[in-house]
């Protein structure tokens, strides 16, 4: 099958499922976001302070996963739901460790290395397979000529 199409027509089709697949990211992306938004969560509170809620604060640990010792000894009741915790500190000056959901980051880069390394090798393979085509291109043409100088 693969035979029979030319290569405009396979790098079109290549084309259009890598255009798909990054409107499919681009739309993935932005509705888990405003999913987000809109829901509520009430995580568990470290010490049950709300001052986050309030005043302003700023972020002094982003959203990162909790240590075995966190979840194994419950020392944090933030780590016991989400397993993933982010360090606050108000205006009033009181530091807050409140659960957090999972860094959408984190996962984001992970794919993104996924598809480059998904992206080398196809390469990689393209061009092996290519430069295979060619020897035996260049084998079947001197077969050819030695045959044709064997004749004359």
């Amino acid at each position: 099958m693969l035979e029979v199409c030319q290569k405009k027509h396979m790098f079109l089709g290549l084309g259009l499922l890598v255009s798909i697949t990054l409107v499919v990211l681009i739309l993935e992306s932005r509705l888990t976001t405003s999913v987000r938004q809109n829901k509520t969560q009430q995580f568990i509170i470290e010490n049950n302070s709300t001052c986050w809620m309030r005043e302003e604060y700023t972020v002094i640990q982003e959203c990162h996963p909790c240590t075995d010792f966190d979840l194994v000894s419950r020392s944090l009741g933030v780590c016991i739901h989400t397993n993933y915790k982010e360090v606050l500190r108000c205006k009033s000056g009181e530091t807050v460790t409140k659960s957090c959901d999972r860094v959408a980051l984190v996962d984001q880069r992970k794919f993104v290395k996924f598809e480059v390394w998904c992206f080398t090798m196809g390469l990689f393979s393209y061009v092996l397979s290519y430069a295979r085509y060619r020897v035996l291109s260049r084998r079947t043409h001197q077969k050819l000529e030695r045959r044709l100088n064997r004749v004359t």
